[in-house]
């Protein structure tokens, strides 16, 4: 699905030959620089960059590696991703299994007064608590996916205020589960479902740009409350599985946080957020139907 030989192509077409010293005159035709002058910069044979673009050299050493990312102008999300693909084991990393822990679900639901979300590696809400629920228009919103919310269902005048730097997140985001998870058929799938239906997710995804956002502003346009403007963290668990919980903040005394408050007053008297598989808790709900220790049902 992801290769380092189409990820030193794409890194090297956008490097302007001036910046790297190169002369530039009007007869070339290159976009970026060309193989032998990444060689040359690198400190490795033409020959050997040459096999590494096609696919034909294998496990590229430590100094190489920094050396290209050094030419290529790599920041540090993208040399990571880089020596990833370059030691991409035989025996493949197996895709998370998607599974909550009951207690994360307890902890999801200590968060009353903002949205929180429990998402996994492909951008499937696994989890999330009543607030998340209202703000995405759906009692069932673990099961939704990010990815397919924002190209296929909502589009550039929907929820999303930034739309076009939501999709560069999300497709910078899958590019990093691609190569860490190489195997994995749900993602190859749901990539392939992107692409069909969305032209600027393909035109997205040929960048091949990865992205790995741990907090930022997103901003909603909510047709009940108008317009929120929130704060958004990441926090990656962690066993290493790509599951992060999400939690949107509104900045105090703000507009926001007012829009907030009128949210969560909407359905007061609200039971919660469902999924498909039934209710889990009073204020959270997750993909499998799980529920916390307090007597229902539980996660494997």
């Amino acid at each position: 699905m992801d290769d380092l030989a189409g990820f030193l192509r794409t890194r090297r077409a956008r490097v302007d030959p001036a910046a790297a010293g190169i002369p530039v005159d009007g007869r070339r035709r290159v976009a970026g620089l060309r193989r032998e002058e990444v060689a040359h910069l690198s400190g490795v044979s033409v020959d050997y960059y040459v096999r590494l673009e096609q696919g034909r050299a294998t496990q590229p050493s430590e100094q190489v590696l920094d050396a290209l990312a050094g030419v290529l102008g790599l920041d540090r999300t993208e040399r990571e991703h880089l020596h990833r693909l370059a030691r991409q084991p035989r025996r493949r990393t197996k895709a998370p299994s998607g599974r909550v822990r009951p207690e994360l679900l307890r902890v999801l639901g200590l968060v009353a007064d903002a949205p929180a979300l429990v998402m996994g590696h492909r951008l499937d809400v696994l989890a999330g608590n009543r607030l998340a629920g209202l703000l995405y228009g759906r009692p069932d919103v673990a099961g939704l996916n990010i990815a397919r919310h924002i190209f296929l269902e909502e589009g550039e005048h929907g929820l999303y205020t930034g739309w076009e730097t939501c999709t560069l997140d999300v497709v910078g985001h899958l590019r990093l589960a691609a190569g860490k998870y190489p195997d994995d058929p749900r993602l190859t799938s749901l990539i392939g479902e992107l692409a069909m239906g969305s032209e600027r997710f393909r035109r997205l995804w040929a960048r091949a740009d990865v992205r790995a956002r741990t907090h930022g502003r997103k901003a909603y346009r909510h047709p009940l409350v108008g317009l929120l403007e929130l704060h958004q963290e990441n926090f990656a668990l962690p066993d290493g599985s790509g599951t992060e919980l999400l939690v949107l903040t509104a900045a105090p005394g703000s507009p926001s946080e007012d829009g907030l408050r009128l949210l969560a007053g909407l359905d007061a008297g609200g039971d919660g957020v469902r999924d498909a598989a039934g209710a889990v808790a009073p204020d959270v709900r997750d993909a499998s139907g799980a529920r916390d220790s307090s007597g229902a049902r539980t996660t494997e």
